[in-house]
């Protein structure tokens, strides 16, 4: 046996994850990560009793690779005479819809297709490829973030977020991405390689391939062991804060909110918003935490937190302003035009080196089109919009923006923006562009983007 499988195996055992006989879905992207925890799971199934059920979920970001990505762990599942459940969702679609960002989209559709294949199956489990570079990745997103309790990371077990009679397990936690790479390189275990993964304009993509090395270099040889460690500590101490925060939430007869201790009314913040299916910030959690009954802007409406029972509630803004109509374009062929809430957009895609000075023009940007993507989605802005102009290094709220440039409120709700491929907003209209979209030293391929607005 590989030591990786004899690793996993010690991990399953010692902690619990799998018991003999247990019915197992193995949620498998094609990833090496993936790859290698379906190989170390059909290794050790013979002696456990286990029966495998691989599962792949398309999210269809991709075009042509996400549909590969499908046929291929549906061809690797067949080679170990293993079933395969395959499935799709329109990630995007419905990130637009609830007003999320394209991961949490992502996140909801997926678990969503994994906890209800396991309960077709009969399966009462769910094993996920999440390892030891994952939790220090995330770790330092989450502190970049300003996430909180959220440092505490991954666990090893827990319920699915879809379904609470699904358990969730991750057994390769603590193996690192080199320890995986060694055994598909030994084991000659084939997978496929995400070219996203290589895009600096990704955070995630950034903590790994700049931030990580240079703090092994100059600060911290061993930053993961670290970082692990640390995540241990605050994992164990956020395991009880959220109990006694479930414990305050489950009586009849409560200490008030108030005077419970800062660490557990955030706890039933967080427990609050997760139950919305929201995602939390250091700001929000303190809004809600300290003004009781006070609506909290939040995305298309507002949020309060009931002073008494400590209930976060959401309330929609009533329609009135903010119009729901979008125009997809294709900008394939290279130029085209269209007229939209007022304002004439024109457009052309120009291949070959950019030019390093062009004189500026009221009504016209540049932008990378590689980096837009082959259609955009022209739409008004919408309450809980983010957006990155040139110049800052992370998104920030579009109101907020509106609000320093003292845009007054009648104003906003006409104005443009225009989402790239990705569903992360490229333009909007009257304010600079944005950082991650502009042109470069790398560009191939340039996007002229012009309008004009007629209903002054």
């Amino acid at each position: 046996m590989h030591s990786l499988a004899g690793h996993v195996d010690n991990s399953i055992r010692q902690r619990g994850l799998l018991k003999p006989g247990a019915g197992v879905l193995v949620a498998v992207s094609g990833g090496v990560d993936s790859m290698v925890l379906l190989r170390v799971l059909h290794a050790l199934a013979p002696a456990h009793g286990w029966r495998l059920v691989v599962a792949h979920f398309n999210h269809r970001l991709r075009g042509v690779a996400s549909e590969g990505d499908a046929r291929f762990v549906a061809r690797a599942a067949r080679r170990l005479g293993l079933e395969c459940a395959v499935e799709s969702g329109d990630v995007r679609g419905l990130a637009r819809g609830r007003g999320w960002s394209v991961e949490m989209a992502a996140r909801e559709l997926r678990h969503a297709f994994l906890a209800r294949t396991a309960q077709r199956l009969g399966l009462g489990t769910v094993a996920l490829a999440h390892q030891a570079d994952d939790q220090v990745e995330l770790f330092f997103l989450r502190l970049l973030r300003g996430a909180g309790p959220g440092l505490a990371g991954m666990s090893w077990r827990g319920a699915s977020p879809a379904a609470r009679s699904v358990a969730i397990v991750r057994p390769l936690l603590d193996q690192p991405k080199a320890a995986l790479l060694a055994f598909a390189r030994a084991e000659r275990v084939r997978f496929r390689e995400d070219a996203s993964n290589r895009s600096v304009d990704i955070l995630r993509n950034r903590v790994r391939r700049e931030l990580l090395p240079l703090l092994r270099r100059r600060f911290q040889p061993g930053i993961e062991r670290t970082v692990l460690r640390t995540m241990e500590i605050v994992g164990e101490e956020t395991e009880f804060a959220q109990g006694a925060a479930r414990d305050w939430r489950r009586r009849k007869s409560r200490v008030a909110f108030a005077r419970l201790p800062v660490a557990v009314q955030r706890q039933c913040v967080l427990l609050e918003l997760a139950r919305l299916k929201l995602t939390a910030d250091f700001e929000l959690v303190e809004r809600l935490r300290l003004q009781p009954g006070v609506k909290h802007s939040w995305q298309d409406g507002w949020l309060v937190r009931d002073a008494v029972s400590g209930k976060v509630s959401r309330q929609r803004a009533v329609a009135g302003g903010h119009s729901s109509d979008t125009k997809r374009l294709e900008l394939r062929p290279a130029r085209g035009a269209v007229s939209f809430g007022g304002v004439e957009v024109k457009w052309q895609v120009k291949s070959g080196a950019v030019r390093a000075a062009v004189r500026h023009a009221n009504g016209r940007e540049r932008f990378d089109a590689d980096k837009v993507g082959p259609g955009v989605r022209l739409r008004h802005w919408r309450p809980g919009d983010r957006f990155q102009p040139s110049g800052m290094a992370r998104p920030v709220k579009l109101q907020d923006l509106f609000t320093n440039a003292k845009i007054p409120a009648p104003l906003r709700r006409r104005l443009l923006v225009a989402e790239a491929a990705d569903g992360r907003l490229f333009w909007v209209e009257g304010l600079r562009i944005s950082e991650p979209f502009k042109l470069s030293a790398a560009t191939r391929s340039e996007l002229v983007w012009s309008w004009c607005r007629h209903d002054v």
